[in-house]
């Protein structure tokens, strides 16, 4: 992909590299594994950071990957990098927000931190909304325009 960023780049994009599991790539990848764990696999990742951050990425996603190998990267790299289950060394974190909100309770991977269990509020508001709109109090004349 370091091709396609550097064309990207050149035009005036910016980029932001995604290393580790990407999510459109899970069922090449095995499912929903941390990538990097031995060491060829680690240096891969690496080199494949040093690429795209020589394209001109302006940052890199680090997603499953483990911590060591992303403290590597973070360290061997001059621009950020952003981890999503890749530890405590990378320059940013990032949840994605319905996880984090415990919207979906079933998904609950080791490296998500719940900061809410909001789940139960949100079927909740639906059903008070589905059952307002049956029984038409929903929108009234308060939320109506003339």
């Amino acid at each position: 992909m370091a091709e396609t960023v550097g064309a990207l780049v050149e035009r005036g994009i910016p980029v932001v590299g995604h290393l580790g599991l990407t999510p459109q790539s899970v069922n090449a990848l095995g499912g929903y594994r941390v990538q990097g764990r031995e060491e060829k696999a680690a240096d891969r990742l690496l080199a494949d950071a040093r690429a795209l951050e020589t394209a001109g990425a302006c940052a890199i996603v680090l997603e499953l990957v483990p911590a060591g190998v992303a403290g590597r990267i973070s360290k061997t790299l001059a621009i950020p990098t952003i981890g999503i289950g890749a530890g405590p060394q990378c320059d940013g974190q990032v949840l994605v927000l319905h996880d984090m909100l415990g919207l979906n309770e079933q998904f609950a991977p080791k490296f998500l931190k719940h900061y809410a269990k909001l789940g139960d509020s949100v079927r909740s508001a639906v059903r008070s909304f589905a059952a307002d709109v049956r029984e038409g109090s929903y929108p009234g004349k308060e939320h109506s325009f003339e």
